[in-house]
């Protein structure tokens, strides 16, 4: 506790106050809704598990507040404005249970998307937006202006959440947002704002939208009702569409951290009671989500200013998990609460492990956006890739076996770790079997970039888990039949992984070909110029990772676009593609290799043209097979055998801890 006393001293958010400095930042709970738009049960659980974990202040994600002039599909995004009597029914409930934690809760309210709307995917109605511009995602598609009184009618719809908000019992809400570009912030950007009405002009005249709805909010439910802003200090935008990456230098298009302290101290003036910091839009997604490849607390710099020109809360997000960060941001009077969004999807227990000094214990997000963001993108229900069970924390609770079993797990990636794991918190007898010297499977050659750090942190908490729940473990040794006879296992879990696929290419045996997992495990042995064949994520990562250090990289693609076979999340890939620029990648898409020579590659353009890539070292990133030796030999055994992770079909992290889970929590 000393050593993280910073976190667990009280804050007062206006009238509120709150039991520490660790908020949950908002996040949208797509999916977590029923068919009227309201909060279902599974959104209940959701917030309560993170309030029982120690969370000071939960912030839910945005709730709507309206369905006429932005009008969502049903079902995906939840909305007070068709029926608001059904909405305080389960949120009431929400609030009650959340309370019992002596945690407090804000809703998050918003006034729509605007210009970056998921149209049609998940919004019916034309695009929005202050003035007319062209839509984000459909670029031949021209946002409708919204009139004088429609904005006075999303106020007053902002006020009407609020009061539903204080009736249902939330403490607080937040107004989102004045950030990452939706709505109300094209109101207050002069990039996206023309007006000539009171919501346009000079900087003040385009802060009227959020100060009136401040206004509203304070006259309809009281001055000591809390209400504080999300707040993007920095735009991030090079051009429409374009984003900038931290440290590249560029005029910012909308708002820069002048502008942002101006506007700071015109908000604090205006009544709100703090500020929920952080960066990007959506053309810099990537900050505003930010991947692995940012660093952790990459916002804490730059919003650390607002201290200087106001005295309210500021409430920093932005890759806050790491406890030593983010005791050390508030001990240093730089931010004055952390809040932690993905952090708590992968371990809702985060503040009191903290508090009882097992940050060891603390499982680790790994930015990979695939359970969270990447689910939402593609109409899931947001969840969390190296924590199955959120998001159906009452479904997917561990419960103890009816009668213990004798298990064998077979490999020790991540899918095999978190098999043997889960098993054994339910009371198995489990032992995993690890033919090499180290668990981590290919996870152990990811990890070696410093951008995947948490991977190496996801591995060690691992090791950590399957010793204090009792799974023994034994390295450098393979599994055969007479071993299973000895053995004499109830159940078998298959988690053998994957093993390189290496294409039929004339040449491919010379000495200067080398796959992707052996070039990260020996990179003294990969020379100055790199071919590297396959423009999928680990083509593009080991791209990257190479010209890091200096070397000269040609990326080969088949494809007339990289990243373009399996989804990968919009925050990431965004900024994948943006570092394969700033990198200076060689990218030669629609081009495919058709022999490795003694000095480098031939390979054929789309127009059929030859030519000879020099390289010294030839990288091959076309993928992965699952590897299923063992199982060919033991189908037909009596034990039950399980195949998981990438030995059942080759996918992602996500995927393989996920049928670990399933697997362990049903023997």
């Amino acid at each position: 506790m000393t050593k993280y006393s910073s976190l667990f001293t009280p804050i007062k958010i206006g009238h509120v106050e709150i039991k520490n400095r660790i908020g949950m930042a908002p996040m949208a709970p797509s999916g977590m809704c029923m068919p009227d738009y309201c909060f279902n049960q599974r959104a209940v659980d959701y917030y309560v598990e993170r309030a029982k974990g120690g969370t000071g202040l939960i912030i839910t994600g945005g709730i709507e507040v309206e369905n006429v002039l932005e009008e969502t599909k049903p079902g995906i995004f939840q909305n007070i404005g068709p029926s608001p009597d059904a909405f305080s029914l389960l949120a009431s409930e929400m609030t009650e249970r959340v309370h019992a934690y002596g945690a407090k809760i804000f809703l998050q309210i918003t006034m729509g998307f605007g210009r970056v709307s998921f149209y049609p995917d998940m919004v019916k109605t034309p695009p929005i937006a202050p003035s007319p511009v062209s839509h984000f995602w459909q670029k031949d598609v021209m946002c409708r202006e919204l009139s004088t009184e429609e904005v006075e009618y999303l106020v007053r719809k902002m006020g009407d959440a609020a009061v539903v908000a204080a009736e249902s019992g939330f403490d607080g809400v937040e107004i989102h947002a004045m950030h990452e570009g939706y709505l109300i912030d094209q109101f207050t950007m002069a990039a996206f704002n023309q007006r000539t009405d009171k919501y346009g002009g000079d900087l003040r005249g385009r802060l009227t939208l959020p100060i009136e709805i401040l206004q509203e909010i304070k006259r309809r439910v009281g001055e000591r009702f809390p209400v504080i802003l999300r707040f993007g200090v920095k735009s991030c935008i090079k051009a429409l569409g374009e984003g900038g990456l931290p440290g590249e230098e560029y005029v910012e298009m909308g708002r820069d951290i002048e502008e942002s302290l101006e506007a700071a101290k015109i908000l604090e003036e205006a009544g709100y009671d703090a500020l929920n910091a952080d960066l990007g839009s959506y053309e810099a997604l990537y900050w505003a989500h930010p991947p692995g490849y940012m660093e952790h607390g990459c916002y804490i710099s730059h919003v650390e200013k607002l201290k200087e020109v106001v005295d309210i809360p500021i409430l920093v997000a932005g890759r806050m998990d790491l406890p030593e960060l983010a005791n050390a941001a508030i001990a240093e009077n730089r931010i004055d609460m952390a809040l932690i969004g993905r952090g708590l999807l992968a371990d809702p227990e985060w503040p009191n492990k903290v508090r009882a000094g097992q940050v060891d214990r603390i499982r680790p997000c790994v930015g990979c956006h695939d359970g969270c963001m990447g689910r939402l993108e593609t109409k899931k229900i947001v969840s969390c890739a190296v924590n199955p069970a959120c998001s159906r924390e009452n479904e997917y609770r561990l419960h103890p076996a009816l009668q213990s079993k004798k298990i064998m797990v077979v490999g020790g990636g991540v899918a095999g770790m978190e098999a043997a794991r889960v098993a054994a918190i339910r009371g198995h007898k489990v032992t995993l079997f690890e033919k090499g010297g180290i668990l981590g499977g290919h996870i152990l050659e990811a990890s070696v970039p410093d951008f995947k750090e948490d991977e190496r942190r996801l591995l060690k908490w691992y090791e950590k888990e399957l010793q204090e729940f009792g799974v023994e473990v034994r390295l450098n040794t393979t599994v055969d039949e007479t071993l299973i006879d000895e053995f004499r296992p109830d159940d078998i879990i298959l988690a053998t992984g994957a093993k390189d696929r290496i294409p039929a290419l004339p040449g491919i045996d010379s000495d200067i070909v080398m796959t992707a997992c052996d070039s990260l495990a020996n990179p003294a042995k990969v020379g100055q110029k790199v071919a590297v064949i396959g423009g999928g994520l680990v083509g593009c990562e080991i791209a990257i990772w190479l010209r890091q250090q200096g070397r000269e990289v040609v990326l080969v693609e088949m494809m007339e676009q990289i990243l373009s076979v399996v989804f990968i999340s919009h925050a990431n890939k965004m900024m994948l593609e943006d570092m394969i620029k700033y990198y200076d990648v060689d990218v030669r898409t629609a081009t495919c290799v058709e022999k490795v020579t003694d000095n480098g590659i031939q390979a054929r353009d789309k127009d059929g043209n030859l030519e000879e890539i020099p390289a010294n070292t030839v990288i091959i990133a076309v993928g992965y097979l699952p590897e299923l030796e063992l199982y060919n030999k033991i189908k037909d055994r009596n034990e039950k055998i399980h195949v998981i992770g990438d030995a059942s079909k080759v996918r992602n992290i996500m995927s393989a801890i996920w049928d670990g889970y399933e697997v362990g929590r049903t023997l």
